[in-house]
C-alpha cells in the first residue's frame, strides 16, 4: 500500500469519527493530539520489529488529517525515536471521551478503540507483514483503552476484535532477502494486490463494463471518448489477425479535470475493459501519487517507481496529480527521476502496460510539456467537466438509494436548490462528487444524532433523511464564507 493510500484510510477513517463527537470541547481536544498520538503509537509498532526502511517514513509523515501540519521527519530522527519509544500512554482526550459517554449513555469510546486498533494494524504492515510481536503490541494498547471503559462502565455490545486473526501466516520465519513475507507465505491484511488474487468472481463481460460506464452520471464527452477509443483498439486487433499493417498507436492517456469529476473510476473500467478486449493480461488499476512514486534517499526513486511498475503490469497504472512529479523550480528533485524511471518501464512494457496520468488541466498541460518523452508517449487526452447542479442531485439521490436512505418532496427541492447553489458559487476548492459525498456523510450524522433521540424509530425514521438533517451542512457552509465576506473591504461607489 502507498504512503499517499495509507493518508486517504487514516485521513477519512479519523475524520469520520471525529464527526461523531457531539460536545465541541471534546471534539477540539480530540483534533489538537489525535495525530501526534497515533504516530507516536506507530512507532511503538515498529519498535516491536526492529529495522526501518524509506517505507516507514512515507508512512509516518502520512499520518495527519486535512488541515492539520504536514509531518516531515527524517530517517535518523524517526530511528532515534523508535529505539526510545517509552510505552504506550492513553492519550488524555480518550479520558474525556469516556466521561461523554458516562454521561449521555453513547459508545464512543468503544468504537474509538475499533478505529484506533485497525489503524495500528495498517501501521504494522508497512513491510506487507503483521508479526507476532506487533499484533501483541497492539492487543495490549487496545486493552488499556478497554480498561478505562470497563471501568467507568461504558457499555459494550460487540464482540472484541481478535488481533491476531491478523497476524501474517508465518511472518516470524526468516525470509529470503529481498521477498517480503506476504509475497512468500500469503497475508492475514488483505491489499489490493492480494484482493485481486483472491477475489473468485468471474470477470465482468465487455457488454457489461460498458453498461458501467454508461450508467456514470454526466461525462457525456468522455464517454464518447473512451468508446472511440475502443472501437480503435478493436478495430486494430482484427487488422493484426487478418495480417494488414498496424501504425503505432500509444494507449496512456492524460486525464484532466478538477477533484470528484469520476477520473479514477473511468481509469479503473477502462483497466478492466482493455483485459476484456485482450489488451491487457490482468486488468488491475494500480494508483499512485508522488508520494507512491519518490522515495526520500538520492538512487531509491528509481527503485520504488521500478516496484509499483512491476505491481501494475498487466493492467494501468494511474497517477493521480502526476504534475506533482515536475519541479520546475527543482531540477534535481527527485520527482524528474521518477519520470525517468516511468518512461523507460513504458517502454519496456509497451505491450502489456498503459499508464493514466491525471489532475488540473491547467497544471497537466504543463506537466505533459515540460519532458519530450512525456509528449511523445502521453497524446490522447480526456476532458472530465465538472459536475453541474442537476448533476450533483443526480449522484446525492444515487448515494441515498445505495445506502438505504429516503428524501421526501420538501428535501429534494431544498436539496435542488442547495446543489444548484453549490455549481454556480464554485471556486478553485470545488470537489464535484467528492462535496457530494461529504454533504451526504454529514447529514447521514446528523440524522443519526436526531433518530437516536426518539423513543422508538421505525424503519422510515431510520430511512428519512429531512431538511434539518441537510440544512444544518448548509448553514455550517455559509458560516464558514461569512468571516470572508465581513472582512471583504467596501468598494468606494464614488469610484
Amino acid at each position: 500500500m502507498t504512503a499517499g493510500m495509507v493518508h486517504k484510510q487514516y485521513d477519512e477513517g479519523i475524520s469520520a469519527f471525529r464527526r461523531l463527537i457531539p460536545d465541541p470541547a471534546v471534539r477540539l481536544a480530540f483534533v489538537k493530539e489525535i495525530d501526534g498520538f497515533m504516530r507516536k503509537t506507530a512507532m511503538g509498532v515498529w519498535a516491536k520489529d526492529g529495522g526501518l526502511g524509506p517505507r516507514h517514513v512515507e508512512y509516518y509523515n502520512a499520518i495527519y488529517c486535512k488541515g492539520s501540519a504536514v509531518p516531515s521527519i527524517l530517517y535518523w530522527d524517526l530511528a532515534t525515536q523508535v529505539s526510545e519509544y517509552p510505552g504506550f500512554q492513553p492519550p488524555a482526550f480518550f479520558q474525556k471521551l469516556v466521561q461523554l459517554d458516562k454521561l449521555s449513555g453513547k459508545k464512543l469510546s468503544r468504537r474509538f478503540i475499533d478505529t484506533f486498533t485497525l489503524m495500528l494494524l495498517l501501521f504494522a504492515a508497512v513491510d506487507d507483514v503483521v508479526s507476532e510481536k506487533e499484533a501483541a503490541f497492539v492487543n495490549d494498547c487496545a486493552d488499556a483503552l478497554t480498561a478505562l471503559c470497563d471501568g467507568a462502565d461504558i457499555p459494550s455490545d460487540k464482540a472484541k476484535l481478535h488481533i491476531r486473526d491478523f497476524v501474517t501466516p508465518g511472518a516470524d520465519a526468516p525470509q529470503e532477502p529481498g521477498v517480503p513475507a506476504a509475497a512468500a507465505q500469503g497475508s492475514g491484511v488483505q491489499t489490493a494486490e492480494t484482493a485481486a488474487k483472491t477475489d473468485e468472481a468471474p470477470a465482468p463481460s465487455l457488454d457489461e463494463l460498458m453498461a458501467q460506464l454508461d450508467e456514470l452520471c454526466g461525462l457525456d464527452k468522455v464517454k464518447a471518448d473512451v468508446k472511440s477509443l475502443i472501437n480503435l483498439v478493436k478495430v486494430r486487433k482484427l487488422r493484426e489477425q487478418e495480417g494488414l499493417p498496424v501504425p503505432p498507436m500509444s494507449l496512456h492517456l492524460v486525464f484532466m479535470g478538477n477533484p470528484g469529476t469520476g477520473k479514477t473510476t473511468v481509469a479503473r473500467l477502462l483497466a478492466q475493459i482493455y483485459h476484456a478486449i485482450g489488451v491487457l493480461s490482468k486488468g488491475q488499476l494500480i494508483e499512485v501519487d508522488r508520494s507512491g512514486l519518490v522515495a526520500g534517499f538520492v538512487g531509491q526513486t528509481a527503485i520504488k517507481t521500478n516496484e509499483v511498475i512491476q505491481k501494475a503490469l498487466g493492467g494501468v497504472l494511474f497517477i493521480d496529480e502526476a504534475y506533482a512529479l515536475s519541479n520546475h523550480d527543482s531540477p534535481s528533485d527527485f520527482g524528474q527521476e521518477a519520470i525517468e524511471a516511468l518512461l523507460k518501464g513504458m517502454e519496456d512494457h509497451r505491450s502489456d502496460l498503459i499508464v493514466i496520468v491525471a489532475g488540473y488541466t491547467d497544471l497537466m498541460s504543463n506537466f505533459i510539456n515540460s519532458n519530450p518523452g512525456l509528449e511523445s508517449r502521453f497524446n490522447k487526452y480526456f476532458y472530465f467537466d465538472d459536475y453541474t447542479g442537476d448533476q450533483l442531485m443526480a449522484i446525492f439521490r444515487s448515494m441515498c438509494d445505495k445506502n438505504g436512505y429516503t428524501i421526501d418532496q420538501e428535501t429534494g427541492k431544498f436539496c435542488v436548490d442547495a446543489f444548484a447553489r453549490l455549481y454556480e458559487e464554485r471556486d478553485e476548492n470545488f470537489g464535484n462528487a467528492r462535496d457530494v459525498r461529504n454533504i451526504f456523510e454529514r447529514g447521514i450524522a446528523r440524522q443519526a444524532d436526531r433518530v437516536a433521540a426518539m423513543e422508538a424509530p421505525g424503519k422510515e425514521d431510520l430511512m428519512a433523511l429531512t431538511v434539518a438533517d441537510l440544512a444544518d451542512e448548509d448553514a455550517e457552509k455559509q458560516e464558514e464564507d461569512a468571516p470572508a465576506t465581513e472582512d471583504k473591504p467596501q468598494e468606494d461607489e464614488s469610484k
